[in-house]
């Protein structure tokens, strides 16, 4: 799915612009994964983790873009990739009703405003699609992520103890969240 190209206004002033991940961006895009990796223990993989190819990448955003099941949006600051975040409609009988966000925003661009304007797009695109149930995971101590999630009406309908360890070999929870967007 392609997302309408659209200017926000951060809390410093300056223009962030959201829009689909292109092919020509795809670089850019594999070196803020592993950057925003690299900031924090809460994303999935560790920087080294991601050593796909700038092919590989542009193949991935390739597939993106076609997806009728999938959006994602990208936020550029200044031509540079500092954010990006996406929602996944699911199929089948069964579970159609329910779609999968995630989302990452480097962290010198935190408190910007940019995550909360990235989740009300997921929360519209949700809305549009007529899904019912939205669903995120989250890792113990990412107290940022969990109050933002919360701001947008997801609470924490499970846990997976031990589901990350991390290089230091302490462990950590993961948690699920769902926000229903009518009621079932």
């Amino acid at each position: 799915m392609i997302f309408e190209d659209k200017s926000i206004t951060l809390k410093d002033g300056r223009t962030a612009i959201f829009k689909t991940p292109c092919v020509c961006d795809a670089e850019k895009m594999l070196n803020y994964i592993k950057k925003s990796c690299g900031e924090t223990d809460f994303l999935a993989r560790y920087p080294e983790e991601w050593n796909i190819t700038v092919e590989q990448e542009e193949a991935w955003v390739n597939r993106l873009r076609n997806a009728p099941d999938s959006l994602a949006i990208t936020c550029y600051v200044d031509g540079e990739v500092v954010g990006n975040c996406e929602i996944n409609f699911r199929g089948g009988i069964k579970t159609s009703h329910r779609a999968t966000v995630a989302i990452a925003v480097l962290k010198e661009y935190w408190n910007l405003g940019i995550g909360s304007a990235m989740f009300a797009e997921l929360v519209g695109a949700a809305r549009e699609r007529g899904t019912e149930i939205m669903e995120l995971e989250f890792v113990e101590g990412n107290d940022r992520a969990k109050h933002l999630y919360e701001k947008f009406g997801f609470r924490v309908v499970a846990e997976k103890p031990n589901a990350f360890k991390l290089k230091d070999g302490s462990y950590r929870s993961e948690f699920y969240m769902q926000k229903y967007l009518r009621e079932t």
